[in-house]
């Protein structure tokens, strides 16, 4: 089966061939039928591989803490992309910024310059892009913290990381296991064994009685 087969498209399909000097970012808005989640690095389309279950899960888990903790001032995404700058705009597995940087429905990524975490959930097929090149980048772009997803024997593990501003690198601050409990960006606390679990659904509240 053709790659292109792979993603629904004909077998005639010519996929698009970048022009001098690579794509921009702006692009990423205007190329047919890219797969989903296509990032750019480097002026270079990057396409990811399907979905494992931890993968999935662990981007659950966590979008799902975060929205549940953070305060109004910020806001959560998953998989949605971050301008860093004209050759580069990766797609964070989740990512907090600030909630005055929502401009509406038809928003398509963010700047970098509001994102206040990056989370990338390690796969197969991103090992050196998620420890390597992607933390370089956000780290280079000012982004505050960045966090690393790694699975060990099913369960999560968060490698966190905050940005010297000195040296606009990264400097690793813990390794956690069962439960990633922190006061950066916000306090926060994520059970990190209750990754099979259902997240809490909030009941909405009832109607006043009229009879009251």
């Amino acid at each position: 089966m053709s790659a292109a087969r792979e993603y629904g498209l004909d077998d005639d399909f010519e996929w698009p061939r970048p022009p001098e000097g690579g794509w921009t970012a702006d692009d990423l808005d205007r190329l047919p039928n890219l797969p989903p989640h296509t990032e750019l690095i480097d002026g270079s389309l990057i396409l990811v591989s399907p979905q494992t279950r931890f993968h999935l899960r662990a981007i659950r888990l966590l979008e799902y803490a975060l929205l549940s903790q953070a305060p109004d001032a910020y806001d959560v995404d998953r998989e949605f992309s971050v301008m860093l700058d004209r050759r580069n705009r990766p797609e964070p597995d989740v990512l907090v910024y600030r909630a005055d940087a929502d401009t509406g429905p038809h928003q398509t990524w963010h700047h970098s310059d509001v994102v206040v975490l990056a989370v990338e959930v390690v796969s197969a097929d991103s090992v050196e892009r998620d420890r390597e090149i992607k933390p370089r980048k956000y780290a280079a772009a000012g982004i505050p913290h960045y966090w690393r997803v790694e699975e060990s024997e099913g369960l999560p593990v968060v490698y966190t990381y905050e940005l010297d501003r000195s040296t606009d690198t990264y400097v690793i601050t813990g390794i956690h296991h069962d439960r990633l409990k922190l006061t950066v960006p916000f306090p926060l606390t994520i059970e990190l064994n209750a990754l099979n679990r259902r997240p809490p659904v909030a009941l909405p509240p009832e109607p006043p009685d009229p009879q009251a």
